[in-house]
């Protein structure tokens, strides 16, 4: 049902330049999407680490005094230090350490599928919840704002953080919208009932799985009114987990929104849901097979592979579709689809 476009990926990590010499890209992916004037944006995740040193592990953290990233380094092999996974490093006392760190930058085009990156980053770790980086955006337009949310990384945990900007140069930080862990938030397009409406998915090991949940807010910061919405079903594509992905679009037949799942093995595939129009925690239909799964090379191989998985989206006033995704956490890639199509598919 989602095409990919044939130029995929249409961004490399060749095409970023790092943040600092002394670092390099080794994912963009996982983008926030919209359209402003005509000009298509990507606030893209850009992951990067120190170039490597021969013997030692190089853990780059926010240092909020310097205002700037400085870098740890680990003995190779030390006793109590376990890099088994290029991605962590689990020290014997349970602390996880990141071997990178990620910003935000905005990548640019006039056709949506061959975009320009801006040379410095748009947003950037600067706070003590952010110390392991910043993830994962989802933008939405309201009352001529955009509103970016974001993962928020550090010791403390996994938290849900808010930006705004109007223009697209100075940013505004708003503080957390959800405490850890909690992540995958989209926030709706329009209020519902006088209320500002997002999807969310909090998660902690244990009882149940990683799930959609609804909440409700009168600012856009204080949340309440929480709803269970949308569970993994057991013996399918989206069994362990599931979550949302870029902010739902509105037609007639309901909210039609693109998420994510995985099953046990790992695999991450793109779905669909449709809810009710004056009731987003009624599902009215959602995707019996996935609409996009891990197919393409750029897809099944990579940092984390196979994945696909997309928080920006933009509907064209013709009813096309435009899929920002990220895949295998190293490239973004685009596929699009018509939202009647999509529909159809549901029922």
């Amino acid at each position: 049902m989602l095409r990919r476009y044939d130029g995929n990926p249409i961004v490399r990590r060749e095409d970023v330049q790092p943040s600092r010499k002394d670092f390099r890209v080794y994912g963009v992916f996982n983008c926030g999407a919209v359209k402003v004037a005509g000009e298509y944006l990507l606030l893209m995740r850009v992951a990067e680490r120190p170039a490597a040193e021969p013997g030692w592990l190089s853990i780059p953290v926010l240092n909020e005094k310097c205002d700037g990233v400085e870098v740890r380094r680990l003995r190779t092999g030390a006793p109590g230090v376990d890099a088994s996974d290029p991605r962590v490093v689990k020290l014997a006392d349970g602390q996880l350490l990141l071997t990178s760190i990620s910003h935000l930058r905005l990548a640019r085009s006039r056709d949506g599928r061959r975009f320009t990156v801006d040379e410095k980053p748009a947003l950037f770790p600067a706070t003590p919840y952010e110390r392991y980086g910043v993830e994962d955006p989802r933008i939405t337009l309201l009352d001529g704002r955009y509103w970016i949310n974001y993962s928020a990384i550090s010791e403390k945990g996994v938290v849900t953080a808010l930006a705004s900007t109007a223009d697209w140069r100075a940013f505004e930080r708003h503080g957390v919208m959800f405490a850890p862990t909690d992540k995958d938030v989209c926030i709706f397009p329009e209020k519902i009932g006088g209320l500002y409406v997002c999807r969310h998915r909090p998660w902690a090991e244990g009882l149940g799985r990683a799930a959609v949940w609804t909440a409700f807010s009168p600012d856009l910061i204080h949340w309440g009114g929480h709803r269970h919405t949308l569970s993994p079903r057991p013996g399918t594509w989206d069994e362990e987990r599931v979550g949302c992905g870029p902010p739902p679009v509105k037609t007639e037949h309901g909210w039609l929104e693109i998420y994510h799942g995985a099953n046990r093995k790992g695999r991450y595939c793109l779905g669909a849901m449709l809810a009710h129009l004056k009731d987003p925690t009624h599902v009215l239909a959602r995707s019996i097979m996935p609409v996009l799964e891990p197919q393409a090379d750029y897809e099944t191989h990579g940092v984390y592979a196979p994945c696909v998985f997309c928080n920006g989206m933009v509907a064209e006033d013709d009813g096309t579709l435009r899929i920002y995704y990220g895949a295998a956490d190293t490239v973004v890639a685009c596929a699009e689809t018509m939202v009647g199509e999509v529909i159809e598919s549901l029922f």
